[in-house]
């Protein structure tokens, strides 16, 4: 009797407990509470996963990801996500169960030079049971420590690691788990519990009913933030990461990884209300078609599209957006005024009448110096006769009401102008374009070229000529196939061209973090951003290609070379004709008179008289002691005439009659 009385008492047990967890997880009120409400609001990145363990097993199975992990830096980055990586594989069957589960990760700034990881997992209608907080020590062996405490009516455990000396911070806030190992973030989380702020940001909010639920995971980039995240790497100022954090607000993505480790992720993002005005002018005005790849230089590092339905729209656009700002607005007109008043012309006749609906910004691997980046505007015609036409008119009028003397030189049968108008496409189209100071320009079919130096648009020129342009690369054109054909900004770079281009500017501590972590950054050979208009916000696409370090190296053009500058040899033995071979010679100013170059001890190296920016005259090259090495002419930047070199005696060792 007494055996069938504990056998019952323990069923009615088990049929409580039965009615229990049906209660919890079928009849009890839904008191569930959204994960990103528990997001401290300083966030600068954060990704949400609904298959956390698919989604980590894809990603840290894939190629790129076991690459980057030999990385030092990159190893520093995910520390922490590693750290909860090993925590979890240890006790597999449990990370499984929570799989399905929601699960966000962000990055936070806890200090100028340091970050934070913090995580919310949630647990849903489990978080009810009890049991779950007490198992959590069953999960833990003699490695670690698990302590308590309480903060503003919370309970923190605390996970002590002995072997790294690291303490894990967890709490459960209803449905929800939140960790971290910086002990701030999860005070932060559990102070804005009643008052959430990011989950609460009518512009997060936004991007987020936009993004949905798709592919790997969602990751979300705080604009606001994000100059001070880019300062925990350096201390040097970077004015574009000051521009994208005053122009953006948020973005939002949905990531997908291919099995060649690509990554692709779509999304929105949204502007600022106090942008350069052009985001928010392009936002209104359509889209167009990418033509402008048809005279880019295959060895462009960083090609920038801005595409529109007609620039005449975007530029009425652009003039109603700064209405917003009076004071801005006035300035504006005041400049555009003050121009056209001085050189009797009207800059919408003359110059917004005939651009089309595409302009570019590109950033070019120099021919001539590694020390400086060629940087070029382009501007597309909607008629080469007009553009030519309107140009030559305000050429015209430079001439007449300036001091400025420039001769058209022409240059394999293209010219090459001078726009003598300090700011004006500063003036024109904003800040954005303030490195195009005074230009010069010449025209490709229906394509208007301005740089501030005119080497640039030689080399724009001898590339077009031969054909070596992005729209005849079979890569770019592979990679730009992954985006629409139409868009409102498109940003595409060569990742190893840039990063030639940003290490020839570096200092040298610079360079020297540059060139052990080369092999990290040019495994992306290319990146490419483009943003169209959708609604209020920019539909957003976002690409990445993998590939591995060796194959990059050996796709990937040579840096450019500067000749040695050492003396040719003054043995008689070794004097051919090969020494009137000259490296070719750029001057920079095409108005000058000469051109000359030094060594390194201020003691002149060669110089040569110039015609209309062409060699024409007197060519002398000297040894490091100033005596004459060679002499000869130019005419019509052809060598003519007997050119005679000398040895370092004086005497004559060879000649030769061009």
């Amino acid at each position: 009797m007494t055996k069938k009385r504990i056998l019952y008492g323990f069923l009615a047990l088990f049929a409580l407990y039965l009615c229990y967890l049906a209660y919890i997880f079928l009849l009890s009120p839904k008191t569930n509470l959204q994960s990103i409400y528990l997001i401290p609001k300083d966030a600068v990145f954060i990704v949400e996963s609904e298959q956390p363990v698919e989604s980590w097993k894809k990603v840290s199975e894939s190629d790129a990801w076991h690459h980057l992990r030999k990385n030092d830096y990159f190893s520093e980055l995910t520390e922490s996500i590693q750290k909860v990586d090993t925590v979890f594989n240890n006790n597999h069957k449990l990370f499984e169960f929570f799989d399905g589960r929601s699960l966000f990760i962000s990055v936070h700034m806890i200090s100028p030079k340091d970050y934070g990881i913090f995580y919310v997992l949630d647990l849903k209608r489990i978080a009810k049971l009890q049991l779950l907080k007490t198992y959590l020590n069953t999960l833990l062996n003699d490695d670690y420590v698990m302590s308590k405490r309480m903060y503003h009516n919370h309970e923190i455990l605390e996970v002590h690691d002995r072997e790294s000396k690291e303490t894990m911070y967890l709490a459960f806030i209803k449905n929800q788990l939140v960790a971290s190992y910086t002990h701030t973030l999860v005070e932060a989380s559990i102070d804005q519990y009643q008052e959430p702020v990011l989950g609460r940001n009518l512009n997060f909010i936004e991007v987020n009913q936009k993004v949905g639920h798709e592919d790997l995971f969602r990751m979300y980039v705080q604009y606001h933030y994000f100059d001070d995240y880019v300062k925990r790497f350096t201390d040097t100022p970077s004015d574009w990461v000051r521009r994208v954090s005053e122009n953006f607000l948020f973005s939002g993505f949905y990531f997908d990884l291919d099995k060649n480790s690509t990554l692709m992720a779509n999304g929105f993002t949204n502007i600022s209300g106090t942008n350069e005005y052009y985001l928010e002018a392009l936002q209104k005005s359509g889209t167009a078609e990418r033509t402008i790849p048809t005279i880019v230089p295959k060895r462009t590092a960083l090609y920038i599209s801005y595409g529109f339905d007609s620039f005449s729209e975007f530029y009425k656009n652009f003039e109603k957006v700064q209405q917003n700002d009076p004071q801005q607005f006035e300035s504006y007109q005041n400049g555009i005024e003050k121009v056209e008043k001085f050189l009797k012309i009207d800059v919408k006749e003359n110059f917004v009448s005939w651009i089309d609906d595409e302009i570019a910004v590109l950033q070019i691997q120099s021919r001539i110096s590694k020390g400086k980046n060629d940087m070029a505007l382009v501007l597309k015609a909607n008629d080469a006769e007009k553009a030519r036409t309107n140009l030559d008119f305000v050429l015209e009028q430079i001439r007449r009401k300036t001091p400025v003397k420039f001769k058209t030189v022409e240059y394999k049968k293209y010219n090459i102008n001078f726009l003598s108008i300090k700011g004006f496409f500063k003036m024109l189209l904003g800040g954005r374009f303030d490195e195009f100071d005074k230009p010069y320009f010449t025209q490709i079919d229906e394509f208007v070229i301005f740089s501030d130096n005119p080497n640039t648009l030689k080399s724009i020129i001898d590339d077009a000529l031969e054909g070596e342009t992005l729209a005849t690369s079979k890569e770019f054109r592979d990679f730009d196939d992954k985006f629409e054909s139409e868009s409102s900004v498109y940003v595409y770079s060569n990742v190893p061209l840039f990063f030639d281009n940003m290490y020839a500017l570096a200092d040298a501590p610079t360079q020297q973090k540059m060139l052990k972590n080369k092999d990290f950054i040019i495994c992306f050979p290319q990146f490419g951003l483009q943003l169209t208009p959708e609604d209020d916000l920019f539909e957003s696409r976002l690409v990445i290609n993998y590939q591995d370090v060796q194959e990059v190296k050996r796709n990937t053009p040579l840096e450019v070379k500067v000749p040695s500058s050492k003396p040719q040899s003054a043995d008689p033995v070794e004097i051919t004709d090969a020494v009137f071979d000259l490296r070719p010679i750029y001057p920079t100013d095409l108005n000058a008179d000469t051109f000359s170059v030094k060594y390194a001890n201020g003691t002149t190296k060669f110089e040569v008289e110039l015609k209309d920016g062409l060699k024409h005259g007197r060519y002398t090259e000297y040894y490091l002691d100033g005596t004459e090495k060679m002499t000869g002419r130019f005419r019509k930047d052809e060598q003519v005439g007997t050119w005679r070199y000398y040895n370092e005696e004086g005497e004559q060792v060879h000649k030769k009659r061009f």
